[in-house]
């Protein structure tokens, strides 16, 4: 089970932008207070959405097996992420081009508590990659026949691991302070440069992965 949700949990901690954001956060003047909560936030984006799938019943047969419910929405994920990624595929900047950050990053250092929070759940229940990666883990995890405890322990792992790639600059930051804003400069310039084409790899690789899973269970 680990095995197979390990790679959806890998790829929403690959997630730029919201990486890029709490780097942002960190150079305000309430970094200590506006990077955890915006870490809460991503966290409990990811919970809720892993939860609402885990609720939905019919993703298993009575005897533990992915059910054809399972199948056709494994199968309707993956043909999203591959759209997805076409589209993310086609805003990628072009050769000698610079990205632009998103219009809301520059105001970050306005941001209250309930913002810095709110923009965390967003990022992490609202955006189309980490939406759908997070719900193919779920759909993952409630279609292996486990008891409903074993399933929420499966989705902690999931959680804990998703959330790594922003927890570690945040909790980076409360520890080491201004010491890491060289490095954390430059990881910000390179996660907003690379996104779409991050985005776009990831998602065709988990579609085509989701799309085939849910041919072996239908056929």
């Amino acid at each position: 089970m680990f095995g197979e949700i390990l790679p959806f949990a890998v790829g929403v901690a690959v997630s730029p932008v919201p990486i890029a954001a709490a780097i942002v956060m960190l150079f305000t003047p309430k970094a200590r207070t506006n990077g955890p909560m915006f870490l809460v936030g991503w966290i409990a984006g990811l919970l809720v959405v892993g939860f609402v799938i885990l609720l939905i019943p019919g993703f298993a047969t009575n005897g533990g097996e992915p059910s054809t419910t399972s199948g056709i929405v494994k199968g309707l994920l993956g043909i999203a992420m591959v759209i997805v990624a076409w589209l993310a595929w086609q805003k990628r900047p072009g050769v000698g081009e610079t990205a632009e950050a998103p219009k809301w990053m520059a105001a970050i250092d306005q941001f209250s508590l309930g913002k810095a929070l709110r923009m965390g759940f967003l990022l992490s229940a609202v955006n189309p990659k980490n939406l759908l990666l997070t719900a193919g883990a779920a759909v993952t995890i409630a279609g292996a026949g486990l008891t409903f405890g074993s399933e929420v322990g499966a989705l902690l792992v999931f959680v804990l691991i998703a959330a790594s790639a922003v927890a570690i600059p945040v909790i980076g930051y409360l520890i080491i302070g201004e010491r890491a804003d060289e490095a954390f400069s430059s990881a910000k310039d390179w996660l907003i440069q690379n996104n779409s084409i991050v985005m776009a790899v990831l998602l065709l690789v988990f579609g085509v992965s989701l799309v085939g899973d849910a041919i072996a269970i239908l056929f």
